[in-house]
């Protein structure tokens, strides 16, 4: 059993109550097993029937209590499994909200989803079926061999030579697995990465014309995957047929022993009869392990990749230490100190040295070549990625870093590719007010531009859109996106890229919907696309990872440093 386990909340009271029930029901299996052996053993020597009816009776009642416990540590195992499930869920899921998007990208969204919903239920299975086979392999065969070695130490030795040989062919059975099991499990990461992102990407690919060589591709992973399960399951059968193997001969040298000493007149019927009954009871522990050994090493990998993810070092969101009803209003100020972020301890840095002070309803536009550090400042400026040094104040208040609660509270953040989830265009747009009525959905909806697509649907806004429904084409994410911050009533506006994927004439039309949404808002505008930066209040100019010039557009026109270089390179790139 993992370490692991035992730092899992309630898991201590689980574990003292399963051993107590397993003490119980390994008393009961002894009794059912020496009055049972009394009663055939009496029989055997020619007792009337009616004189066993009360051993009987007593055999009747360990059976009934054996069941009645194991059925018992099944509900508290499968209780503890549920709610530990759940908390771990809700722990993960809340440490990828912390994390943002940077972590979701590097890890795969496939994988994320994956682990999220398949990871769960396979770790509440792990710990559903580990709980009680663990502490019976503990307990019971102690118990067992220790009775039998009181009645008969021949046999009670053999059983405590065999059971560390298969023990020992287990754990090697059980390496040799696990790698399989690793390989496919990452296999499986890969195929669910690769999956999404063709979902995504389908009708880019089918316009390409490259719809039926990807193809080909998902075919070569998921045959990966089909060549790592059937490795794995070959592994899983010869663990079985290797813990029935053994099992079986040590029974069987057993059985001999017990024999050729009953012949020979060393022992009575009833002791011979009780250790062979006891004999497979001493086993069965460890074959259930072994045989719930692949069920339990998907579930257990799983519940350390979730566990490794909730302790990444990150962000940790609790209370915020700003006033009590903080906003942000024209009056406020945001400033950051010597700021810098390094990725890796030998890399280069992605921020260097950055700070700036900002105040009031301003839009900021970000620019500079790809690499210069625009999506880390935005990552920084959504309280996504924690400064390796520097520091934060709003309104004056120093702060830990920007995934302050109250700041988040009042941020709204449009990525390059918004996520469309499988329910309808309303919900979607709900996405920051989940109480908002239809009515304010339907302005935000027209405010946004969408009124033509939802002309176009069946059922209006609540038409089913995302992977499960009416596919969007990527401006008409994006204006999904642009709806939720116009519905949403934060002052603080992110947006890193929103246009880079999409034609000229798509983003011009975005960006007339998108400056009316900038009025009265503090906007941080990440782009390489410069015909934004007249329509900004300031710029800032970032190059390898420094803040290099910060002004309007007239301002750093005039200057001719980084900004005036890039405007006459994208002039020259167009003639």
């Amino acid at each position: 059993m993992g370490k692991d386990i035992m730092g899992l909340r309630g898991a201590k009271s689980v574990l003292a109550l399963t051993a107590f029930l397993t003490l119980v029901q390994s008393v009961s299996i002894i009794l059912l097993a020496t009055w049972l052996a009394e009663v055939i053993s009496a029989l055997f020597a020619g007792q009337p029937l009616q004189e066993q009816y009360g051993k009987m009776a007593m055999f009747l009642f360990a059976f009934i209590l054996r069941q009645i416990t194991g059925l018992v540590m099944q509900k508290i195992a499968y209780r503890f499994a549920e709610t530990t499930g759940r908390d771990l869920q809700q722990q993960l899921l809340q440490k990828l909200f912390e994390l943002g998007p940077r972590f979701a990208k590097k890890e795969g969204t496939g994988n994320l989803v994956t682990l999220v919903l398949d990871g769960i239920s396979q770790f509440r299975t792990y710990l559903e079926l580990i709980v009680p086979r663990m502490m019976g392999v503990a307990i019971t065969p102690a118990l067992i061999v220790l009775f039998i070695f009181v009645k008969d130490p021949t046999a009670a030795l053999i059983l405590i030579v065999t059971l560390p040989i298969l023990i020992a062919f287990m754990i090697l059975i059980g390496l040799a697995t696990k790698k399989h099991t690793e390989k496919q499990l990452e296999t499986y990461r890969k195929l669910s990465n690769h999956f999404v992102d063709s979902l995504r990407g389908l009708e880019t690919l089918k316009f390409l014309g490259r719809s039926r060589s990807h193809g080909d591709t998902i075919e070569q992973v998921s045959d990966r995957y089909r060549s790592a399960t059937m490795k794995t399951l070959r592994m899983a059968f010869l663990s079985s047929f290797a813990l029935d193997f053994f099992t079986m001969l040590s029974v069987a040298s057993v059985a001999v022993s017990l024999g050729l000493r009953l012949i020979n007149g060393e022992m009575g019927l009833e002791v011979a009869l009780l250790v062979l009954i006891l004999a497979p009871e001493y086993f069965l522990p460890v074959r259930m392990v072994g045989a719930d050994y692949h069920a339990t090493l998907k579930g257990k990998e799983a519940g350390k990749a979730m566990q490794s993810m909730i302790a990444e070092e990150g962000l940790k969101v609790g209370a915020s230490v700003l006033p009590a009803g903080f906003t942000w209003t024209k009056d406020s100020v945001l400033s950051l100190s010597h700021v810098n972020v390094q990725h890796e301890v030998e890399g280069p840095s992605s921020l260097q040295d950055v700070s700036l002070e900002i105040a009031g309803m301003k839009r900021i536009g970000i620019i500079g070549e790809s690499g210069a550090g625009k999506s880390t400042l935005i990552d920084v400026l959504g309280g996504f990625l924690q400064p390796n040094v520097g520091t934060s104040q709003l309104d004056g208040v120093t702060i830990p870093g920007l995934h302050d609660a109250a700041w988040r509270g009042e941020t709204t953040y449009i990525p390059q590719h918004p996520y469309i989830f499988d329910m309808s265009l309303a919900d979607n747009v709900r996405f920051y007010r989940p109480e908002a009525s239809d009515e304010e959905v339907a302005e935000a909806i027209v405010a946004a531009g969408l009124q033509e697509l939802v002309a176009q649907l069946t059922h209006g806004m609540n038409e089913v859109i995302g992977n499960g429904g009416r596919q969007l084409s990527g401006g008409q994410e994006q204006r999904v996106a642009l709806a939720r911050a116009f519905l949403s009533d934060r002052s603080v506006i992110l947006l890193d890229e929103p246009t880079a994927h999409l034609d000229i004439e798509t983003e011009m039309e975005i960006k007339e919907t998108m400056l009316p949404l900038f009025a009265d808002k503090l906007v941080f505008l990440a782009t390489h696309r410069l015909h934004w930066m007249p329509d900004m209040d300031l710029i800032l100019v970032m190059d390898k990872g420094r803040l290099a010039e910060m002004g309007t557009h007239e301002q750093l026109i005039v200057q001719r440093g980084v900004y005036y270089a890039l405007i006459t390179a994208e002039m020259e790139g167009v003639s």
